[in-house]
Parts: structure tokens; C-alpha cells; sequence
């Protein structure tokens, strides 16, 4: 057999040089119509292979949020779970401590499967033993909000329907405005004490140390996938608190964010952000769970504490939200804030010139900026290096929640229809509504209570007659490559200090005050600092002076301090729409610029207690950051 021919070899080298020189350009091409290509392509991958690893769980039988506490109490029982303050718990730890809390909860209290419970308790270890003490007996939990006051925990109650309330120990002394009413609803009360003064109020932990470590044998039929897990509350435009009922699937699918974000079972995972929030019960814990990672549970967040905790508990990964970074990097610079082992920061609400300003000055952390629903399970991951973004729009990313952004009128935020009935898509570059189909990993339960509010979260006949997609009232853009940013959120909810403000909430509360005759709250933007500051027009009553005090003194007794308008603008009216309802887009435009604004404007002073007239040098001192919010 002869050896190849000189032709033959020729053709050789010809193809594999066209071949070569096609690769070449393709990977040309690709670089840069498609720079993002790969990234996106390894990140679809890796949501498919978490969605496989679920799913053959699932099979496995393990298909709640509770089932894969067990799985993971079982495979590593003495990994430490939970390290709070100089405490240490292991997995098992909590799994026997929760089986404790299931007994008295059974025996003492009478719960069963299907009975609805409030929790209303800070960040503590046995938040979550009583949280999954309870999920053993089939019961639903309820968090709330550990600022919340008496109006909003009464309506709180009557929208979820909870028979029972558990109440942490340091805030028992919140209980005394409430227990009337609660107990003329034949609604049990609980706190995390060994005795109480109140014979109405029963105690848990003199019988939690007796009790019980085996696991309750009862009877519990396994739940569906899509009914309800947990009710959390999001501020309702209503004005009080919209219970929102969470799915046991979008609880599985959030036990991936941390793996998603690059997290590993071998990371210590620092959680400050209060457990009653999505972001650290069911990304947060949920993550840790999911990974057998261990976390650091803090009571509060600390700014000056910070660095120092995550080099003496050796932190990998923390989660934040964007008001945090911004307090951190406000922070006299540290020796320890270099000297740390923080690899990963994931979260969400992050402002570009905080993320600069965070990245320079903190070593090389990977910020993995993220956006979610309590409600729904569309979401966005940014897993690229890119400053500013919350995720990205690609093919790939659509293929696993299909979402769309529909163009809608400035006025209203209501969809902007054609003349057969149907919603237009925006171009790219351009900002719209973000929206995404009601499906089986995408389901909406609506809220507790309110049929209204949950049917107004819906858009029906969207692109086809009867199609019907979730309404997240945030306003995005997709640019030409492709990132999405968040760009507003409509409606009367504003979000301040990391927690959703209710302008009709605010409202109400203000409309209480004697002198006071009609209120219009909105929020708006001020120089270094994430979302927006409350504000308040008002009207004063004729024959009646603005008494700063005693609103100040209201507002403590009657709001949480998130919600407190920093800002007054006094008017001799308010500007109505055709339809009656308060006008806030040229307000809001306004700001709170003595220069800008000719009526009279207030400032709240905490030292003093009170409402300080506006001057332009106290402004100034608000913008350069001098008198801080």
C-alpha cells in the first residue's frame, strides 16, 4: 500500500486550513455579536442539572422544603447548621429541637395538619426549630414582619386565617396592645418564655426541655407541589399587609440560589436580613440546606461588626441587600475589611456606584446581584461580572421562565393594548412592564383574604386569548446585549431601608392626626442611598397649626420606622387626577429642593423628636451626606 499522494496531502492541509479558518471565524463572529454566548450557555446548564438533581428527589419522595431539611439532617448530622452569637447547632440539633417543638405543639396546643400559625419572632435558632416543628404537623406558617404594630398584626391575622400565634421572647412586650383582640378571636397565644404574668398567654419553653425528641407519629397526607407552604407579607397598595401565599415548589426552586450563585457545601454563609423575608428564610436558609452548608444567623446586622464577624466565624458567602453594601462601604475604612475570606456576596437591589465603590475597596468578591418575587417564581441571576445589571434576557434564560416586558401607559402603568385586545412587547432599549405566564413552575396562589388584589396581579389575554400572566408592577429594561436592569416600581409601594413602604398604609396613619386633613405619601430619591425616602403632602385643617411633635410621636406608636416620611410638603390642596384619585408623578418630580419647591417644607430630626423646618442649608447637608437618613 502506497503512502498518501502529494495531492492528497495538499487536500489535507486545504481542509483542515478552511476548517480552521471557519472556527476562527466563528469564534470571531461570536466574540462580538454573541460575547456572552458560553456564560449564558454554562448557566442554562447548570439550572437544567438542578432541575434534574429536584425532580429525582421528587421521585425519591423528597418534595418539600421540609423533606429536604431531613434529607440533609440525615446524610451530614453533625455538620454544624446553625452558628448564632457563641452557639453551635448541628443539623441534627435543629431536626430533634423541631421535633420537640412538633410534640408540645401537638400535645399542649392542639395543633394538626392544616391548621395555619403566625410566627412573629426576630433572627433566632429556634425561629426555625419552631418553623419546622410546625411543617411536621401539616401545619401552614405565617411570618411577620418582627416590626409590625397592633392595626396591621390584627389585619394580619384576619386576612391568613392563623388560629395561633408564637411570639419571641423580646417581643413579648409588644403583645400588651393586641392581646384583647386576640383573645376575643379565640386566637392562642405562645411566647418563647418559661413563664408569663398573663394567664392568657401560654408558654413554650418550660415544655419544650421535657418534651419529646422523637419525630410526632402522625398521619400526614403528602402535600401537592403547587398548594400552599407559607404565608409571607408583602405591603399591600390597599395600605396593610398582603399575605402572599408561597407554593411548595417556589420554596424547592429557591433552595438554589446559592448554588446558582457559585456557592459550595464546604462555605460558611453569613445571613443578617430577618428570617420573616423571602430573601433569608427560603433563598438564605433554604440555600444553606440545599448545599449542607452552614450559616451564621446574626440577630441584626451590624455595619461596624461586619468584617470583624466574618473573620472570626471565617465567612465565605454572605447575602445582601443593596442597602447593606451601601452602609458597609459608608464604614471608616478597617484592617479587617481586607483580611477577610469573603469570596461570594448575593443579593439583590444593589445601586452601580455602590457595586463600583464595594468592589474596589473590599478585595475580589463576586457580587451576584439577583431579582425575585415573593409571589411568583420569574426571576434574574447576574452571573457575569457586569456592574449595574440584574441578570440577563437571553434565549437560554428564557427557555427556563419565559417572561416578557410589555410597553404601558406613562400615567397609569396599565398595559398598552392594540385594537384586537392585545399587549405590545418593547423594543430593546426601552422600558416595560415586566410580566411572566402563570405555569406549573411559575404559579401564583394569589393573597390570603383579598380575591381583589390577587385577580388585579393578573393579565388575561395577553398575546392569546386566554392566556394569562403574573403582573410584577416593576418597570425593566433589556438592552442590546441583552442585561436587564431594574428601573422602578409602580403603584403605591416604595421601597426604603430594604423593606416595601405602603403609601396607603402611611396614609391612614397620618389621616389619624386631628390636625391633619388630607395626606398623600409617596417617595422620592435622595443622593447615596438605595430606593426612595418617604414624603408626605399635606393639607392642613382650617383654624389648626402643624404640630411637628405630635406627629413625630404618632408615627412611633403607629409605623415602623422604614416607614416614617423624612419629608412634609405643605399645600393649601391636593392635585387630583379626572378620576379623583391623588396626583403623585409631579410631586414625586418635585423632590423635596427648597429652590424647587416654593411651599413649605419639613424635615424629620430624630435628636429633636419633631419636624424641623427645611432650610437650604439643612438640605445641603442632606445631599453631600453630612446629616445622614
Amino acid at each position: 500500500m502506497t503512502g498518501l499522494t502529494a495531492r492528497s496531502k495538499s487536500m489535507i492541509c486545504w481542509t483542515l486550513s478552511t476548517l480552521l479558518a471557519g472556527v476562527v471565524a466563528l469564534w470571531v463572529w461570536q466574540r462580538m455579536f454573541y460575547p456572552y454566548f458560553w456564560i449564558d450557555l454554562i448557566y442554562y446548564l447548570k439550572l437544567q442539572m438542578v432541575g434534574k438533581a429536584t425532580m429525582s428527589r421528587m421521585r425519591r419522595g423528597v418534595i418539600t422544603y421540609l423533606d429536604r431539611f431531613l434529607l440533609q439532617a440525615g446524610k451530614t448530622p453533625e455538620k454544624p447548621f446553625i452558628v448564632f452569637e457563641e452557639q453551635v447547632f448541628t443539623y441534627r440539633d435543629v431536626d430533634v429541637r423541631s421535633n420537640k417543638f412538633a410534640s408540645v405543639f401537638r400535645t399542649e396546643a392542639g395543633f394538626k395538619h392544616g391548621d395555619i400559625v403566625a410566627v412573629w419572632m426576630s433572627n433566632e435558632p429556634d425561629f426555625l426549630c419552631v418553623w419546622f416543628g410546625l411543617c411536621k404537623l401539616g401545619c401552614e406558617v405565617a411570618f411577620l414582619n418582627s416590626n409590625i404594630k397592633p392595626k396591621a398584626l390584627r389585619h394580619c391575622f384576619q386576612t391568613c386565617g392563623a388560629r395561633a400565634l408564637v411570639v419571641g421572647a423580646d417581643l413579648i412586650s409588644s403583645l400588651d396592645d393586641v392581646l384583647p383582640t386576640l383573645s376575643d378571636s379565640a386566637i392562642d397565644v405562645w411566647v418563647m418564655a418559661e413563664n408569663s404574668s398573663n394567664h392568657k398567654v401560654n408558654t413554650l419553653l418550660d415544655k419544650v426541655e421535657s418534651a419529646s425528641e422523637e419525630k410526632p407519629q402522625i398521619d400526614v397526607p403528602p402535600p401537592k407541589i403547587t398548594s400552599n407552604f407559607l404565608f409571607i407579607f408583602t405591603s399591600g397598595t390597599t395600605g396593610l399587609p398582603k399575605a402572599a401565599r408561597v407554593s411548595h415548589i417556589k420554596a424547592v426552586m429557591s433552595m438554589a440560589f446559592l448554588r446558582l450563585c457559585g456557592a459550595t457545601e464546604n462555605d460558611t454563609i453569613y445571613l443578617t436580613l430577618p428570617l420573616y423575608h423571602m430573601a433569608a428564610s427560603l433563598l438564605g436558609i433554604g440555600g444553606c440546606i440545599d448545599l449542607g452548608a452552614t450559616c451564621v444567623l446574626k440577630k441584626k446586622f451590624s455595619a461596624s461588626q461586619f468584617w470583624k464577624d466574618c473573620i472570626k466565624y471565617n465567612v465565605t458567602v454572605f447575602q445582601y441587600i443593596g442597602e447593606l453594601c451601601r452602609y458597609l462601604v459608608n464604614q471608616p475604612k478597617t484592617a479587617e475589611e481586607m483580611a477577610h475570606n469573603v469570596r461570594i456576596a448575593a443579593g439583590s437591589g444593589l445601586r452601580a456606584d455602590v457595586w463600583k465603590e464595594f468592589s474596589r475597596r473590599f478585595g475580589k468578591i463576586q457580587i451576584r446581584e439577583g431579582y425575585g418575587l415573593t409571589e411568583a417564581s420569574v426571576g434574574f441571576l447576574n452571573y457575569t461580572a457586569e456592574i449595574g445589571p440584574i441578570g440577563r434576557a437571553s434565549y437560554f434564560n428564557k427557555r427556563t421562565i419565559p417572561f416578557e416586558f410589555l410597553k404601558c401607559h406613562l400615567e397609569t402603568y396599565e398595559p398598552v393594548r392594540t385594537d384586537t385586545g392585545r399587549c405590545v412587547k418593547v423594543k430593546k432599549g426601552e422600558t416595560g412592564l415586566l410580566v411572566a405566564p402563570i405555569t406549573f413552575i411559575n404559579p401564583f396562589l394569589g393573597y390570603a383574604g383579598n380575591e381583589a388584589m390577587s385577580e388585579k396581579k393578573l393579565l388575561r389575554d395577553v398575546f392569546k386569548k386566554g392566556d394569562v400572566y403574573f403582573n410584577t408592577g416593576d418597570l425593566m429594561m433589556q438592552d442590546h446585549r441583552d442585561f436587564v436592569y431594574f428601573k422602578d416600581r409602580i403603584g403605591d409601594t416604595f421601597r426604603w431601608k430594604g423593606e416595601n413602604v405602603a403609601t396607603t398604609e402611611v396614609s391612614d396613619v397620618l389621616g389619624c392626626l386631628h390636625f391633619l386633613q388630607e395626606v398623600n405619601v409617596y417617595g422620592v430619591t435622595v443622593p447615596g442611598y438605595e430606593g426612595r425616602a418617604g414624603m408626605a403632602a399635606i393639607v392642613i385643617k382650617e383654624g389648626h397649626d402643624f404640630d411637628g411633635e405630635s406627629l413625630y410621636n404618632h408615627l412611633v406608636q403607629n409605623l415602623p420606622a422604614y416607614s416614617w416620611p423624612w419629608f412634609l410638603r405643605v399645600q393649601t390642596s391636593l392635585d387630583m387626577t379626572e378620576t379623583f384619585k391623588q396626583q403623585k408623578k409631579k410631586l414625586v418630580e418635585d423632590g423635596f429642593c427648597p429652590q424647587a419647591v416654593q411651599d413649605p417644607l419639613y424635615f424629620l430630626d430624630g435628636s429633636k423628636k419633631t419636624y424641623v423646618q427645611l432650610s437650604q442649608s439643612l438640605y445641603d447637608d442632606i445631599i453631600t451626606g453630612k446629616i445622614r437618613l
